[in-house]
């Protein structure tokens, strides 16, 4: 067993480790007793921090989607223009599918969207990504026009990671973020409001 951990710790470790197992073997291939022992925690104190299966995979969603957009808000920020926020946004949502796979696969690949539990707290990740890109696009567009091709740029964004992470294609997430992000511009520029 692990030495004693603050709670806030233990509970981070956990959430840790359950995202392998459920990236890995589903939700309903992975049981508690998985989660407690690659922990290395006794199921007690894993019910301690979450009170089922379900909340914590849905405790998982909602701290991967946190991750992901924090990454994304920060790449965006500093950006001088348009072109630059959309490449920024871009390329940093695809560096962060590289290197956390295993979230991508949760969110994204896992089985999530069969589960209308789940699949309402996925389109929920996919309203707080199109609501952070929305005011980006900013082409004089009225607020429901620049929804639609937020969740446009999610969903082309989306479908591509899931293809190079089905395909196991090794992928530089600089070189496919840019070459996205180019043709997302290029259609963005000619948007008429």
């Amino acid at each position: 067993m692990n030495a004693r951990l603050p709670a806030a710790e233990r509970r981070t470790q956990i959430l840790h480790v359950a995202l392998h197992e459920f990236a890995t073997k589903g939700f309903h291939g992975t049981s508690m007793n998985d989660v407690a022992a690659s922990a290395g925690v006794t199921k007690p104190v894993l019910y301690q921090h979450f009170d089922s299966k379900r909340a914590l995979y849905l405790a998982l969603i909602d701290e991967v989607a946190g991750e992901m957009l924090d990454v994304i808000g920060k790449a965006t920020s500093n950006a001088a223009d348009g072109r630059e926020q959309t490449q920024a946004g871009i390329v940093s949502y695809f560096e962060w599918v590289a290197t956390h796979r295993d979230a991508f696969m949760l969110l994204f690949g896992s089985g999530a969207r069969r589960d209308e539990e789940f699949a309402a707290a996925v389109r929920n990740v996919e309203k707080r990504v199109a609501d952070a890109i929305a005011p980006l696009i900013d082409a004089g567009l009225d607020p429901q026009h620049q929804r639609r091709l937020a969740y446009a740029l999610v969903g082309m964004s989306e479908g591509l990671s899931r293809y190079l992470i089905r395909s196991g294609e090794h992928f530089d997430p600089r070189v496919v973020g840019t070459q996205l992000a180019n043709l997302a511009w290029a259609g963005l520029r000619g948007v008429q409001p």
